[in-house]
């Protein structure tokens, strides 16, 4: 099936099954989807040597794009084949550092979906559940 006939839903469980490719932000930022349901996806991340700012620690672009990432794929697993989005508000709060050469947990969830806004939430957390960073999003829905 090609990309472009599937739902939001189904291109997200073929990425997570090796079935499609990661898209090439992913080389940048090493993020991979592991988990996804219909609302909600996560993913596994880990800043590296690449991702350190002047002071050495990981810049906050890293979490921002992870959980840019996150929260707009949960807003896709709720689309139906042919429609897209993009987001037009991200709010990130940074709780604390993000810790280099960890293996991390980013989480996105569904808030609300309407005909033309999908609302979501994103979380960056260690395997304890610790709170790294958490993030707002409001996505366009485009119907082309």
């Amino acid at each position: 099936m090609n990309i472009k006939e599937m739902t939001g839903l189904q291109l997200l469980e073929a990425m997570c099954a090796g079935k499609v490719p990661a898209p090439s932000i992913s080389e940048t930022i090493p993020m991979a989807p592991y988990e996804v349901t219909l609302g909600s996806i996560h993913f596994k991340a880990k800043a590296d040597q690449r991702h350190l700012n002047p002071l050495g620690g990981v810049h906050g672009g890293f979490a921002a794009t992870v959980l840019d990432s996150v929260t707009g794929c949960a807003v896709h697993t709720m689309l139906e084949a042919g429609v897209g989005y993009g987001t037009i508000d991200l709010n990130i709060k940074m709780c604390r550092p993000i810790p280099p050469n960890k293996e991390l947990i980013a989480i996105g969830t569904v808030i609300n979906m309407s005909k033309n806004l999908g609302i979501s939430e994103g979380k960056i957390i260690d395997e304890e559940g610790k709170l790294y960073a958490h993030a707002t999003a409001t996505c366009m829905i485009i119907r082309a």
